[in-house]
């Protein structure tokens, strides 16, 4: 995807987790006082990259039918904490498996972009490779064409939404109503 968007003339950066120790969020309110979480990790270092990004690409491989926990911790926190207007930026999610739980998993990566007014980036398929162990994923062509297919796309939508932005701006907001079920 990286040589895909460099060819479309999107700049990109690769922002590795996984190997990160990214705590979960423990809903403590910090965040609306202090405009960023309060544990200061890479949650709070990209969100600050986010912020200014027109999108984001968030990769994790599948573990027992579900994104990384990292991946998982880290996107908690980074859309409960980040205050910032996400609007119109495009989001994009990738899953790797071995072999199941890529659809489950993909759909969770989608649900913070879709909470966040995000449009969705799709492919020719849905956004997963096969693969168990490193290096086999380059092997899956259908895989690695649909994540190629995704960062045309991508660049596509990026590059439309910021004409629309000069053209016409940003969609009217309304004043989020609350509704608590009991």
């Amino acid at each position: 995807m990286e040589k895909i968007f460099a060819e479309q003339g999107i700049e990109s950066e690769i922002f590795n987790i996984g190997n990160k120790d990214i705590r979960g969020c423990i809903a403590c309110g910090r965040c609306g006082e202090l405009g960023h979480c309060v544990f200061n990790d890479a949650v709070n270092e990209f969100a600050a990259k986010f912020k200014d990004a027109d999108g984001i690409v968030v990769g994790s491989p599948v573990y027992y039918s579900a994104p990384n926990a990292t991946v998982q911790a880290f996107l908690q926190r980074l859309f409960y904490s980040s205050k910032f207007d996400k609007t119109m930026k495009v989001g994009a999610g990738f899953v790797c498996a071995r072999r199941g739980g890529t659809t489950a998993s993909f759909d969770v990566l989608n649900k913070y972009y879709t909470i966040s007014g995000m449009p969705v980036a799709s492919s020719q398929y849905w956004n997963n490779i096969h693969g168990g162990a490193p290096g086999e994923a380059m092997e899956d062509k259908e895989g690695m064409q649909t994540l190629r297919v995704l960062a045309r796309n991508m660049s596509f939508l990026i590059k439309s939404i910021a004409l629309g932005k000069e053209k016409y701006g940003l969609p009217e907001k309304e004043e989020h109503q609350w509704t608590n079920f009991i």
